[in-house]
């Protein structure tokens, strides 16, 4: 298994750091939109999200796989972006019919106000669309993106 080499933990810890990060301005960002320009969540999120693969992309290469610059930054960025464009394939299903289905849940079983509601529901969907899609993006990421390196 790949996770059983101790070099490739430390790689998928530096990744869940980067992916971490990342899931702090893809929250950021999701809200600003949200709660500032009023913005759906499935397009706030499609913008949370090109600003956290970029960033992702950008410290996964220079700390995570500094080894793995034997391809053009374009064309690696270009094969990160599709892997995670991929993903989106699952992200964005899940936040236009998960969230509804959560604000409800939040509204009854917490009785809360329906915005109270609306802030958690949105932020547990995209936590639970960045914790699928994060499996998914290591290890198509280690064996196509990032698989010129032992």
């Amino acid at each position: 298994m790949i996770l059983a080499e101790n070099k490739e933990r430390i790689r998928f810890m530096k990744f869940a750091t980067v992916g971490a990060l990342g899931a702090a301005i893809d929250f950021g960002v999701m809200n600003l939109m949200t709660h500032l320009f009023d913005m759906k969540l499935v397009y706030a999120g499609t913008i949370s999200f090109i600003c956290a693969v970029i960033s992702n992309f950008t410290l996964n290469r220079y700390w995570t796989y500094p080894d793995s610059r034997s391809r053009h930054f374009l064309h690696q960025l270009g094969m990160f972006f599709l892997v995670n464009a991929a993903g989106i394939a699952f992200r964005i299903p899940t936040l236009h019919f998960v969230e509804p289905f959560m604000t409800g849940m939040f509204e009854k079983a917490g009785h809360l106000s329906n915005a109270t509601a609306q802030f958690l529901a949105k932020n547990a969907t995209l936590a639970f669309a960045i914790g699928v899609v994060m499996v998914w993006n290591f290890f198509i990421n280690r064996y196509w993106t990032y698989n010129d390196i032992d």
